[in-house]
């Protein structure tokens, strides 16, 4: 999806969500399958005294009120924009330090691998890091973002600029 297509659901969501659910607009992330729509929530109230646990629990309890209550009109969003958009829609929610996705697809991804490829997820669930080679997988591509997110960004804007550059471009004849 190009930048501009983002931008355009961007801004759908941001004139569709109502008024009042979260403290500024939504943010939108965007692939191939699937945007999901995340907006922050106004902070509570805190009990007198309350120590890290119940802060904790009472943002917890913000997010899980906010998705109850507004889970029939997330539902008629979603289908719009699922029309719209030919895309699957999820929805989160952050208040404070807490984040929470509602619902969302996990895509299954074909890889092949090498066996030293296979040896590395093996040890990681031999190890109890992960339950399978799925999850190893995925802890390995969280473990590259964690640690180059940077560079995953730059290569992001490069795309970008190459879908510019691609759109500018000349149009060859007929």
């Amino acid at each position: 999806m190009t930048r501009s297509a983002e931008q355009t659901v961007q801004g759908w969501f941001t004139g569709r969500v109502p008024d009042g659910w979260f403290t500024g607009p939504p943010e939108v992330l965007v692939d191939r399958d699937e945007i999901v729509v995340i907006g922050d929530l106004a902070g509570p109230e805190y009990p007198k005294g309350a120590d890290d646990a119940a802060r904790l629990e009472t943002r917890l309890a913000r997010i899980q009120r906010f998705r109850e209550e507004t889970r029939d009109q997330r539902v008629r969003i979603a289908q719009e924009a699922e029309t719209r958009t030919g895309r699957k829609v999820a929805w989160g929610a952050s208040c404070g330090d807490e984040r929470l996705l509602f619902t969302h697809l996990s895509i299954p991804v074909m890889t092949r691998l090498r066996m030293p490829e296979r040896q590395v997820l093996d040890t990681l669930v031999g190890a109890g890091v992960a339950r399978s080679r799925s999850d190893a997988l995925a802890w390995c591509i969280r473990l590259v973002r964690d640690h180059h997110g940077e560079w995953i960004e730059q290569l992001r804007d490069a795309l970008v600029a190459v879908e510019a550059a691609r759109a500018t471009g000349p149009t060859p004849s007929t």
